[in-house]
């Protein structure tokens, strides 16, 4: 691990002026993903901006009847809330298959949707790879790519995004609100906060540099049985070959997105109108396009097979 230094802050806007004012600092909270790319030196900042002490640990009602979640809150409050389990118990399934107790315990909700790919090409650095190095190569397409994106990719990147909570953000239609350095706040809708790879695979995310997620907002509950189901290699925890968020209404419409597929967690609102048609026709609506390599095309599958569970499931 690279020397560098370290500081406390007490308040998001002090948080967000100390990074932008440290060329190659970082913030860091409960550390479960940063740390481990620093061992590695994957990720090598020059200074390391501690925000757990700016009070962003609370789970609030919001005016229009939803809630919002501090940044800090830890995945463990967050899974265990009785308001989460009552009203978007999507969220709660997708926090326990996410990970074991001693990380949720320690991983916070700006942390999860900002971790970093698992892609193995991008953890070893003897290999290319765009997000480490930008211009390098991505090794991933022609390597090893049973793990890796059906759909969204590009030539440059086609490694998926890991978590399991943002799959199920998605499907719940949240925003992510943010401070910049200059204490000009913006919300962002979850569609639009992580981004396709294109050309630019190392820029994940719509933050700027700098800018710091204060709050995740859930909306109004929208009732109906509320699933999630992940498919992995091993039965204790491991990252999703693909996963399914549903949400899904007594008269058989209702709300679907996948995870282990894409760059992002992954939704395409039309497909939604499929759902009382099956997950044959929904999976095709949301799969369009797709482009699997020779060693990943069973994902398409499978996709297929885990939505007709959970629909199954979601029906009694």
């Amino acid at each position: 691990m690279k020397p560098f230094t370290y500081e406390r802050v007490r308040t998001p806007a002090e948080a967000a002026l100390a990074v932008a004012r440290t060329p190659g600092a970082r913030f860091i909270a409960g550390g479960t993903n940063l740390l481990d790319l620093m061992k590695l030196q994957i990720e090598t900042p020059a200074h390391l901006v501690d925000v757990n002490g700016i009070g962003l640990d609370r789970i609030e009602p919001t005016a229009e009847g939803g809630l919002r979640i501090g940044a800090l809150v830890r995945n463990t409050d967050l899974a265990a809330d009785a308001r989460v389990r009552r009203d978007h118990g999507v969220l709660s399934r997708a926090l326990l298959a996410g990970a074991s107790g001693q990380l949720r315990n320690k991983a916070t909700t700006a942390g999860n949707l900002l971790q970093r790919t698992r892609c193995p090409y991008f953890y070893d650095t003897n290999l290319p790879c765009n997000k480490r190095q930008p211009g390098s190569g991505c090794a991933a397409v022609q390597g090893f790519s049973r793990q890796h994106a059906v759909i969204g990719g590009s030539s440059a990147c086609i490694a998926t995004h890991p978590s399991d909570m943002a799959v199920a953000l998605r499907v719940l239609d949240a925003t992510v609100q943010t401070v910049r350095a200059d204490g000009a706040a913006r919300t962002i809708p979850i569609a639009d906060f992580h981004r396709l790879p294109g050309n630019t695979p190392q820029i994940e995310t719509a933050l700027a540099p700098g800018e710091l997620v204060t709050s995740v907002t859930l909306p109004p509950p929208v009732g109906g049985r509320q699933l999630y189901r992940k498919v992995r290699d091993r039965a204790s925890y491991a990252f999703a070959l693909v996963s399914v968020a549903a949400i899904v209404q007594p008269d058989g419409s209702g709300r679907v997105a996948l995870g282990g597929v894409a760059h992002k967690p992954w939704r395409v609102e039309a497909a939604d109108a499929e759902l009382p048609r099956g997950a044959r026709a929904v999976t095709a609506r949301l799969l369009d396009g797709a482009q699997p390599t020779h060693e990943n095309g069973f994902k398409i599958t499978l996709a297929e097979r885990t939505l007709a569970a959970v629909l199954a499931e979601a029906k009694g």
